[in-house]
């Protein structure tokens, strides 16, 4: 059992679909946190809605940069910090556009209720978090491979 859960969880991988299934758990984790903070910041302390999401989106961007870093992406910890950085910010910004974006069209333009909105967002953002990062460190690892050549 434990060394199931090695595998499964801790140890270092570069299989996509293992990838994938951790990330689930971290995403879940981080979209806890992000739907979470959303809700109390909307309801408790009445911030409208889009500024609500974007405190959200980025307390979930940071939980799911730190658990991601340390438990998803083996070869993150390969790159440049700067660059590394530099890339997850990227990725971070274009997603929190994104989400903000389908916020706004489900919850203001389709009047879904905005918790529904955010659940739909969520799924929608965490597609594009995970394949976008994963095309970047294949491409940095490419890059690199050919720099060694």
């Amino acid at each position: 059992m434990k060394n199931l859960f090695y595998k499964l969880f801790l140890e270092k991988t570069e299989d996509t679909k293992l990838q994938f299934f951790r990330y689930l758990f971290v995403g879940g984790f981080a979209a806890v946190v992000n739907i979470g903070s959303l809700f109390i910041f909307k309801e408790l302390l009445n911030i409208h809605y889009l500024i609500a999401n974007i405190i959200g989106f980025i307390l979930g961007l940071i939980t799911n940069y730190i658990l991601s870093k340390w438990l998803v992406f083996s070869k993150e910890n390969d790159l440049n910090p700067v660059l590394e950085f530099i890339t997850y910010a990227i990725i971070g910004v274009l997603g929190l556009g994104f989400d903000t974006l389908f916020m706004w069209l489900f919850t203001s333009i389709a009047g879904l209720y905005y918790m529904l909105s955010k659940i739909i967002s969520t799924g929608l953002v965490f597609i594009w978090n995970f394949f976008a990062r994963k095309a970047i460190y294949v491409l940095i690892d490419k890059l690199n491979r050919k720099g060694e050549n």
